[in-house]
């Protein structure tokens, strides 16, 4: 139990709006529960969410020592109270989240509250599995990032040793990943396994393409098999035998079948033309081959996940 008291400068407001100036990690709604559950209280005394302060009154507030502290970008979980998360699958090791195209995984220049390890941290805190205040605290984190405009199956870990097995079986390609795209135009032939160098420029954010080795190019593979034609779209799975910035993106361009809302490589005359903004890419499946011991992960050798339901897939192709 924590105690606040009321000064002059803030006689007169509602009880509700002065917690929640004095605790901005406390999420509104759980505020309000805490009102009616009694945890707030004004001079020992229950009350109501709208009472007015007086100078001198004295709050005690029966909550989590967490919500006291001052806002950084670690701690801003708390502030979610209803976390949105499309669980594919968790033990207690792991979890696989279906990410949703336009969420970010981590926090940026743009978004620092709504991101893909925010709503993980506060799903585990509310569950009890969690807390950044246990002594020697791991923290949960993701073993693998997809962009903000594709949409997939991400890895979080929970606990140190799965963190360090997923990094070293992603490292050494003990992991397949397929992804489901549409392109523009279908690839020729319609199956098959490129390879080529991929250069980024970091000031572009963007990579080119390259057929024969030139310098800070890095090689990339990329496997792919043509699922359905309607018109000029075509659904393409696709294996990355190499794991490339824009691989996919760069790579379908470069055969002169650029994704469907693709920005950056794509076509924007046909992609206004359909309405899309974002790549029609989606990390859909994952397949823990696992060939070589994978220690406390080993009863995930051989497990094949999936998302059933890809957007444009439905959108496209039924």
């Amino acid at each position: 139990m924590r105690e606040l008291t009321v000064g002059k400068n803030d006689a007169g407001q509602r009880l509700d709006r002065f917690v929640g100036k004095s605790l901005p990690l406390l999420p509104p709604a759980l505020l309000q529960k805490y009102i009616r559950l009694k945890r707030i209280k004004v001079n020992g005394q229950r009350a109501a969410r709208d009472q007015r302060l007086s100078q001198g009154d004295v709050l005690q507030l029966y909550i989590n020592d967490e919500f006291f502290d001052q806002p950084r970008e670690e701690n801003m979980f708390l502030t979610l109270f209803k976390p949105s998360l499309d669980i594919v699958y968790e033990d207690e090791n792991l979890m696989l989240l279906n990410k949703k195209a336009g969420l970010v995984v981590h926090a940026d220049e743009t978004e620092k509250v709504n991101t893909l390890i925010n709503h993980i941290q506060a799903y585990l805190y509310q569950k009890r599995e969690w807390n950044p205040r246990w002594e020697n605290a791991f923290t949960p984190a993701l073993c693998n990032r997809i962009d903000r405009n594709t949409g997939g199956i991400v890895i979080a870990a929970k606990n140190a040793e799965t963190l360090r097995i997923i990094n070293d079986k992603i490292r050494d390609h003990e992991l397949t990943k397929r992804y489901l795209c549409i392109t523009l135009g279908a690839p020729r032939p319609p199956a098959g396994e490129v390879e080529n160098f991929l250069r980024k420029d970091e000031k572009k954010k963007q990579v080119f393409v390259f057929h024969k080795p030139v310098s800070g190019a890095k090689t990339a593979v990329t496997r792919y098999k043509t699922l359905q034609r309607r018109g000029e779209l075509a659904l393409v799975e696709v294996e990355l035998l190499t794991g490339r910035t824009h691989q996919i993106r760069a790579t379908m361009a470069d055969l002169g079948c650029p994704l469907l809302g693709d920005g950056k490589y794509g076509n924007g005359e046909k992609n206004r033309g359909y309405g899309e903004t974002r790549q029609a890419l989606y990390s859909y499946q994952l397949t823990f081959d696992l060939p070589t011991d994978a220690g406390i992960l080993n009863y995930l050798r051989g497990r094949t996940f999936q998302v059933e339901r890809v957007p444009f897939r439905e959108k496209y192709f039924g």
